[in-house]
């Protein structure tokens, strides 16, 4: 077999910071030898992972038909075709009798990614049409690093016009008059940091708002109602809104509370009772937000009253706002729920037949719409989209996501299960397998997953690529552990800053729970995370390696003590309020107590499938790559290390639908080899 590439080892603190030298030849050389290394170690896999890649591939519906969204006189959809990374974009006039029916011989094309992309990286970015419907404004990253060129087409010319402008994040919001722009730029650290105001046919935007301050990011979107602007303000913990009428896009932005530290809330425009009215999810009365109203003539914070109040055992994680309702979405027991506050009739909870599941308000469409969509998925049923009746509560199925080939969603079994942490927290686990699998009683090949971080919630979802494991006789499990948003704000404050050790208990918990049921054993446990949930793997593989036998950490955020030493850096200063501020000295010895890069010992490991991706403005490359390096330089076993660098790709790996499905297919080989299970 070749040998591993042994990365020079400084007389230093930080041994691999020579690893932070972007673009030098040394560095690259560096990451094409353990490119070269993992697919010469994976050079008898080659058959299998394509094998998975067709098998992947022949579930997924390749040339399909996007559920199409009605607006104004239009019907907005997407087609796939077979070989094409990108779906394409188009629209046909809306149908007399106001169906959803797809008029083919009438349809424009609106935008082709695949014509745009070649062979390259590209991202879409916004996607927005004019309020009259004329002109598309877009924007596309063409290398991974999320920084964006602007675009306008105009959709009865089909002249498109690039903006002259850099640094864009690639948001892009029309005031009503169709022909202002509003766009935000990035400072050096990659934040959204300026609103400019932009009008077609110009050559110079207008600087409309700056903010100073490194820990908000700024970002501007329409109302419900598209009769209002917000410029909205936001740090982990605070938040601060503007607001302007979008037919007056030349005007001045009103704030609506001064930003207060630990004050969070979010506002929308529609209707109440008839008239016009501000809806604001606010923090101020408890941790898992209230809702306010305020009229549109007086929207500051003196004139809130509360509409919906704190509830300690319910989280409001969102609003949607329509002419004939508004719809809240509600988090309690670990589970998304959907409740509907119809005009002048009683509130109602959305029905749905799952214990376990993802739920979310996926488009409110046109405001005076009397239906909404939902959509709904769960480990063992496939996404789908339904319609729901505001009024009458009727749900209708309008999509499932296909299934190509044999599938039986009965045949698999969707579990909820709890472990006790140390200090006697119930952990939730979400889990799948085929009903056969689990009734044997035996221990089986388990895949964990896990985040926990920023209060983000993994709720469970389908996955055509995860059947390739089930279908093995595979287990998929999700650990839902402290740091998420599951359980609602305490939960995500239990896992965050001086408490951030719980995340990692939390999921050692799991996997211990997950064990000693009888569901898998170390010798068969795998484990999974990406960026903050690399953090999550790199620590637990420090502290108990001998629980597991393989791991794969896509683009981990695992050099976090040095990372957050350098504010220079891409969102640093932003992420103090979730990590702390190591200029601190107790925080410093906090988080250098757990970060993987630091804490990597002479020890036994599990096989490590590490990915990064070269343009990644989020968790640099060299976090993997130095985590390697030292684990390769200190560990004392011989299992299978990898580092994998897409160098052409950023946070969220190769941009094809394709390329994506072949770095599944890796993944799973390598879970396969090293599980002794090919």
């Amino acid at each position: 077999m070749p040998n591993a590439p042994i990365a020079r080892r400084e007389a230093a603190t930080d041994p691999y910071h020579w690893l932070e030298q972007r673009d030098t030849d040394e560095v690259l050389d560096y990451l094409k030898a353990e490119n070269a290394y993992l697919e010469a170690e994976l050079a008898e896999q080659a058959p299998l992972r394509e094998a998975l890649f067709e098998e992947i591939k022949g579930r997924i519906r390749e040339t399909d038909l996007s559920l199409p969204t009605p607006w104004g006189p239009w019907l907005y959809y997407q087609r796939t075709t077979a070989g094409d990374e990108y779906p394409r974009h188009y629209r046909c006039p809306l149908p007399a009798d106001g169906s959803l029916t797809v008029d083919e011989s009438a349809e424009q094309l609106l935008l082709d990614p695949n014509a745009l992309a070649g062979d390259g990286y590209l991202s879409l970015g916004a996607f927005t049409t004019s309020p009259d419907h004329n002109l598309l404004g877009y924007s596309l990253d063409t290398a991974g690093d999320e920084i964006y060129q602007l675009f306008v087409k105009d959709l009865r010319s089909g002249t498109i016009s690039a903006l002259p402008f850099d640094d864009c994040d690639g948001s892009l919001t029309w005031a009503n008059d169709s022909q202002t722009l509003f766009f935000t730029t990035l400072d050096d650290t990659h934040r959204p940091h300026q609103l400019h105001r932009h009008r077609l046919g110009e050559s110079t935007a207008e600087l409309v708002f700056e903010e100073s301050d490194g820990r908000f990011f700024l970002s501007c979107y329409r109302t419900s109602s598209e009769r209002q602007l917000v410029l909205l303000l936001g740090s982990k913990t605070t938040s601060e809104s503007w607001v302007l009428d979008a037919d007056t896009p030349q005007g001045e932005f009103t704030c609506l509370a001064p930003r207060e530290e630990g004050h969070e809330y979010y506002v929308d425009h529609g209707q109440l009772d008839g008239a016009w009215a501000w809806l604001i999810r606010s923090n101020q009365s408890g941790i898992n937000f209230a809702l306010f109203q305020a009229s549109e003539q007086q929207p500051t914070r003196t004139h809130w009253q509360q509409l919906i109040g704190h509830d300690p055992q319910r989280m409001l994680e969102g609003v949607s706002l329509n002419a004939g309702a508004f719809i809240l979405s509600l988090r309690e027991g670990g589970l998304p729920i959907i409740e509907v506050h119809p005009r002048g009739a009683a509130p109602y909870p959305v029905q749905l037949p799952d214990a376990a599941y993802s739920l979310h308000v996926q488009d409110s469409l046109e405001f005076t719409s009397p239906v909404i969509r939902l959509r709904y998925e769960a480990l063992n049923r496939p996404a789908q989209v339904r319609q729901l009746d505001l009024c009458s509560a009727a749900q209708k199925v309008l999509k499932q996501t296909p299934v190509e080939g044999p599938f039986d969603a009965d045949a698999y079994e969707s579990r909820r299960l709890w472990a006790s942490a140390a200090d006697g927290t119930q952990v939730p686990i979400s889990l799948v397998a085929r009903r056969e699998v689990l009734a044997a009683d035996q221990p089986a090949p388990l895949y964990l997953y896990g985040y926990g971080a920023y209060g983000e919630c993994l709720d469970p979802w389908f996955s055509h690529a995860r059947l390739s494991l089930l279908e093995r006789g595979f287990v998929f499990a999700i650990a839902h552990v402290r740091g998420g948003g599951e359980l609602g704000e305490a939960w995500y404050r239990a896992g965050k800053l001086e408490h951030k050790e719980n995340t990692f208990g939390d999921f050692i918990a799991c996997a211990e729970h997950l064990i000693a049921a009888g569901l898998t054993s170390p010798a068969q446990l795998a484990i999974s995370g990406g960026s903050a949930g690399g953090l999550l793997i790199g620590a637990v593989l420090n502290q108990r390696p001998e629980l597991f036998a393989a791991a794969i950490a896509e683009v981990p955020f695992v050099d976090v003590l040095n990372t957050m030493q350098n504010p220079d850096l891409p969102l640093t200063v932003t992420e103090y309020d979730e990590w702390g501020d190591p200029n601190q000295p107790e925080v410093y010895e906090r988080i250098k107590g757990y970060a993987p890069y630091e804490n990597v010992l002479a020890q036994a490991y599990p096989a490590l499938l590490a990915v990064a991706g070269y343009n990644d403005s989020r968790v640099q490359y060299w976090e993997a790559a130095k985590w390697v390096a030292k684990l390769r330089a200190t560990r004392t076993d011989n299992h299978l290390l990898l580092l994998k660098t897409d160098l052409g790709a950023g946070h969220g790996g190769m941009s094809g639908r394709y390329q994506g499905l072949k770095d599944v297919a890796l993944e799973y080989a390598f879970l396969l080899k090293v599980l002794g299970l090919v």
